[in-house]
């Protein structure tokens, strides 16, 4: 197979020529993979790809994200998912079928400010995304530090089979929770959190650094074996909610961890 060393690439540039299989972000013209996106290239068990440098979250159906709750009908609450969308949970599906407007109080279940994790139940572009809190680790998120990352970090920051989060975790003593939407939340010690939130920094500034992995690892003061390394390539298209998973959810309930708002912000 070809070697290709990651490089950044602009719309229309030819990353690469031959019979590779194009992933993301990348077509095929004539007998080359040209780019579609601004983006670091690269080639990963002989498929071509590019990783954005920045973007908006799109949702996806599946998708496990953290959201805000900013307001509320009598039928559901909306909530901020740092998209250009607003994810809608309806009333039914946290009340049930039983509900009822005139006898139940949106509030008692979740109020303005309130975190949640949930999971993309429906998306089709023409309207905002449908949101579903029913199923194990979903719910109202009641304590914790959360900070917003960019939604194509994300990858990078859960690492291969959750390989940089369990670094994280391990040096820091606390525990995390990753939204696809690119908001994550830290639980632990304040002076844990501090540092957990400077690593998860560092992995969004220095996202294409090949030795990421050991500089995090470096600024926790903790050794790590090569075997969990990371690497840009580990997690490839269609595995992010599994790793995702296996990395996170299943670590932080949200009814025992919780969440706390902004850029870097705690909640009440």
């Amino acid at each position: 197979m070809p070697e290709l060393k990651r490089r950044f690439v602009i719309p229309g540039e030819v990353v690469a020529p031959g019979s590779l299989r194009a992933e993301t972000n990348v077509i095929r013209v004539g007998d080359n993979i040209v780019s579609t996106r601004v983006g670091m290239a690269e080639i990963a068990h002989d498929a071509v790809r590019v990783v954005p440098l920045s973007g908006p979250y799109i949702p996806r159906i599946d998708d496990l994200v953290v959201g805000k709750i900013i307001e509320y009908s009598a039928f559901a609450w909306e909530a901020d998912i740092n998209s250009c969308f607003f994810g809608i949970l309806p009333a039914q599906s946290v009340f049930g079928r039983d509900y009822s407007p005139a006898k139940d109080s949106l509030t008692e279940k979740l109020a303005v400010g309130d975190m949640i994790a949930a999971k993309v139940i429906a998306f089709d572009r023409t309207r905002d995304p449908l949101l579903s809190i029913s199923g194990p680790g979903l719910g109202r998120i009641p304590r914790g530090q959360s900070v917003k990352i960019s939604p194509t970090k994300v990858p990078r920051l859960i690492g291969k089979k959750g390989s940089m989060i369990r670094t994280i975790e391990q040096g820091t003593n606390c525990r995390m929770l990753i939204g696809q939407n690119g908001v994550v939340i830290v639980v632990g010690a304040s002076e844990d959190v501090l540092k957990a939130v400077k690593a998860v920094n560092m992995v969004e500034e220095q996202t294409h650094s090949p030795d990421l992995t050991e500089q995090v690892s470096r600024l926790l003061g903790i050794t790590v074996s090569a075997t969990q390394q990371g690497s840009f390539q580990e997690v490839q298209p269609g595995t992010e909610n599994q790793s995702l998973q296996n990395g996170t959810s299943e670590q932080v309930p949200p009814g025992e961890a919780g969440i706390e708002s902004s850029d870097s912000e705690m909640i009440p």
